[in-house]
């Protein structure tokens, strides 16, 4: 028995095709532009003898998988698909399903091989472009710059789907050179045009939107038409693919409208229907794209949607430049359903729809990716548990980022969802407003460690409960739009739970008329916590519209005009909100079923709100901030610091004079004097009365294994 167990053992672990070696064992596949399907895709390059190498498509990779799943024969380790360098044109969504799983720990990654470049690309190079000989084209196009464009026939190259433009949808067929998105022929070339009056007669199309008047009017009230000033669209001759891009009413929404017709002797336009949903106001701002002849600068692009022709004025030589033009309408990749599985290291340009979509699932990951010219949201993840992203690197999209979902809310369930390490930077391209860097909601999912910038909008939008925002830098942002937060929330006193903290707000400035505020706590936002963050050059660090039982507490407030603003709207101008006329908070309550668990026992504030004055901002607590020049606090609508409570706060030269016997004044610095080197810690001995330390050195991206160098905009050390 002595000799007999030792060999029965070393058979075990030596007996080729045994399940115990094979499940100790790691499936690396490849998959290559040089491959064969009919190959094992078991080696990276093709054999001398071309007998065997790598797949040849994705499809074939998936199906290798699928047929282990279904013998149960994922390896221990887990299974590699790397894919060499190469452009992958992409005509139908990457679906991994269930089928396509790996195990916990043994997932299965997609990747790419070593360090080269994979690009998954929905879209088709175009390459058959010849200079300007279209006759109705040259006689609309400055004769100046008609040896400067060059012109292609989409159709004669099989493309025929041109998407369609509309109100708030996508932009349809886009058009790239050299990895860069180009510009459709606009007017004005820079800024905007502004409508010049709405005329009041005429078949009334929308009786504009009460009780907000603007020049003696309902504000967007119409007929279907505006006026111009100038000349310079009489000049203007196919208006049936002229397309106006605008904000219509409000700074903090814009559309899309097609031009119908325009009538040059009265200087009217004439808009198609669907019009804008809030209707059109004498001198707000507008600018026209797709105008063949307004093709007058480099990079500019016009498309013929009739006759399939697309026009260009390359910004460098087309001869030795890339072109694209996307065409995909639906997802690059979609993880459905699917568990385990890792995608990492590629480039998704070029499509209509979405990068990735992640549908339900858990433990799915996407790390090093690139998310680029991409005609909607970069990423969504919808629902399951603890999916993400990873220092991802997003930018130039026409909608949002990210679209972080998961959680139930009717029974306070956290998803575990996350964003995290990612740089998101020049997104919204198109739609300019309600499109964010990272849009979160449900329950319980995770915003972190990310970088925000160089936006027209928002860069976080949240709803729902239980999430956390930390760890972020957001600057640059609201470029375009008015009324607007770098972090916004509103408009329902049942989210709450929710923590921003450890963040960085800087240069939030803004253009629009009612400014930017870094955190906006809108409409009767509840229940947050604003604690550890730094505010530096904002116009409002922090506004509390309206809302109660939010703690602003540990935060650092430079230059900002005001730090602070708390309002009790409800009893001013939004008074509608609470005398039958809009319902929208009431309903929202009604939904969550906020008498029964578990709201009724995780947030019991909300059982007495309706008999404690709903309509006042009560049991927002101030404390221990520090705010440094700029303006400490406003308060509206008869609030006092007997209603918000304002303690332990040290206020430094504040341009306006703030008296409480809660808080600490002072004259001078209060110890942070290297701030406008990005360095933001109390020096030595300066007074805290209570302040706590801020863990500066984990805002903003991380070192990982994505990310070896990553830069940092302010001093950690």
């Amino acid at each position: 028995m002595k000799l007999v167990f030792p060999v029965i053992l070393l058979l075990i672990f030596i007996i080729p095709g045994h399940s115990y070696a094979q499940a100790a064992e790691k499936l690396i596949l490849y998959v290559s532009l040089a491959g064969n399907d009919a190959w094992s895709g078991k080696l990276a390059t093709p054999g001398k003898n071309k007998a065997d190498g790598p797949f040849r498509t994705f499809e074939r990779a998936k199906l290798e998988i699928e047929q282990l799943n279904e013998k149960g024969s994922i390896p221990a380790q887990g299974i590699q698909v790397l894919i060499r360098g190469g452009v992958y044109p992409i005509e139908e969504t990457i679906v991994l399903a269930n089928k396509h799983a790996g195990k916990t720990n043994a997932p299965v990654l997609w990747k790419n091989y070593g360090n080269e470049k994979v690009q998954l690309v929905g879209g088709k190079a175009i390459k058959k472009f010849h200079a300007l000989t279209d006759a109705a084209a040259i006689k609309k196009i400055d004769t100046a710059y008609q040896k400067e464009i060059f012109e292609v026939n989409l159709k004669a190259d099989g493309i025929t789907d041109f998407g369609a433009i509309t109100n708030r949808g996508r932009p349809g067929l886009e058009f790239f050179f050299n990895d860069k998105k180009m510009q459709l022929a606009r007017w004005p070339n820079e800024g905007w045009a502004k409508i010049a009056d709405v005329p009041q007669s005429g078949e009334l199309v929308y009786k504009g939107e009460l009780p907000h008047m603007r020049f003696g009017l309902p504000v967007g009230k119409h007929y279907g038409r505006f006026t111009y000033s100038g000349n310079r669209q009489n000049n203007w001759s196919n208006t049936n693919d002229i397309f106006l891009h605008g904000y219509w009413v409000w700074n903090w929404y814009d559309e899309f409208v097609k031009v119908q017709s325009i009538d040059t002797g009265t200087k009217e336009i004439f808009i198609e229907p669907p019009h804008s949903h809030y209707g059109y106001c004498k001198e707000q701002r507008y600018y026209a794209v797709n105008v063949l002849e307004e093709l007058d600068q480099p990079g500019e692009w016009y498309l013929d949607r009739s006759a399939g022709v697309l026009f260009f004025w390359p910004p460098s030589p087309i001869a030795t430049g890339k072109a694209f033009v996307s065409l995909l309408n639906h997802p690059v990749m979609l993880l459905d359903s699917t568990e385990n599985v890792q995608v990492e290291g590629l480039a998704f340009q070029f499509s209509r729809g979405n990068g990735i979509v992640i549908k339900g699932g858990k433990n799915n990951l996407i790390g090093g990716c690139t998310f680029s010219n991409l005609g909607d949201v970069a990423v969504k993840i919808e629902g399951g548990q603890n999916n993400g992203i990873a220092a991802c690197n997003i930018y130039d999209v026409a909608a949002g980022g990210v679209l972080l979902g998961g959680g139930n809310r009717k029974s306070l369930t956290p998803a575990g969802n996350f964003v995290e390490n990612t740089h998101i930077h020049h997104y919204s391209q198109w739609i300019r407003t309600y499109q964010s860097a990272i849009t979160i909601s449900g329950v319980g999912n995770r915003a972190a460690h990310n970088v925000i910038h160089d936006a027209p909008g928002s860069g976080i939008l949240l709803t729902g409960n239980e999430h956390i925002i930390e760890y972020n830098e957001l600057y640059n942002l609201a470029l375009e739009t008015g009324d607007v937060g770098a972090f916004y929330m509103g408009r329902d006193w049942t989210e709450r739970g929710n923590i921003i903290r450890y963040n960085y707000f800087h240069d939030l400035t803004g253009p629009g008329v009612h400014d930017v505020n870094a955190v906006y706590l809108d409409d009767w936002a509840s229940g947050t916590t604003v604690s550890g963050n730094i505010f530096y050059n904002c116009a409002r660090g922090v506004m509390i519209g309206g809302g109660r039982d939010n703690v602003v507490d540990n935060n650092i407030f430079i230059g900002c005009k005001p730090a602070i603003h708390v309002d009790s709207r409800g009893l001013g101008w939004a008074k509608y909100y609470f005398n039958g006329t809009t319902n929208t908070l009431f309903e929202r309550m009604d939904a969550m079923q906020y008498k029964l668990p578990p709201y009724a026992q995780k947030y019991p504030a909300l059982l007495s709100l309706y008999d404690d004055e709903p309509a006042v901002a009560k049991y927002n607590r101030i404390t221990h901030n520090i705010s440094y020049m700029g303006r400490w606090i406003d308060l509206h609508d008869g609030l006092d610091l007997n209603t918000v409570l304002s303690r332990d706060n040290i206020i430094a030269k504040s341009e306006k004079e703030f008296k409480n016997t809660g808080d600490h004044i002072m004259n001078e610095n209060p110890g942070i004097n290297n701030y406008n080197t990005g360095n933001f810690r109390l020096q030595p001995g300066a007074l805290r009365y209570g302040f706590k330390a801020i863990p500066y050195h984990k805002i903003g991206l991380q070192k990982d294994k994505f990310r070896k160098n990553p830069t940092k905009t302010f001093n950690t050390k």
